[in-house]
């Protein structure tokens, strides 16, 4: 999993106070307008990937999958998530970059 870069920097975010966790907060800034990056755990749901995707492409944000529901969790200092959104720019940037790479 690439190091972990990727969960490292939405830790970072997390303790910026850039993030939102769970399937209600990610939906929430998504029809807000406040998330630039979606990501959902590998390991979710089938209904619950599609459905992320789906809203994202329909409000153009971001959307990535990554690792599995306990370490997106982990790296935000919670239990097991399903998905979690970013809302910086610079932030969004570099976790896609290196999702990417």
């Amino acid at each position: 999993m690439k190091n972990d870069k990727v969960l490292s920097i939405l830790g970072l975010a997390r303790r910026a106070g850039k993030t939102d966790s769970g399937e209600f907060s990610v939906e929430n800034a998504v029809k807000s307008g406040k998330a630039v990056l979606v990501i959902t755990a590998c390991d979710a749901s089938e209904n619950t990937k599609k459905k992320f995707r789906d809203m994202c492409a329909y409000y153009h944000v971001e959307y990535a999958e990554y690792g599995d529901k306990a370490a997106l969790g982990n790296s935000m200092g919670q239990e097991m998530r399903a998905a979690a959104s970013v809302r910086d720019e610079g932030l969004a940037r570099a976790i896609l970059e290196r999702i990417r790479s």
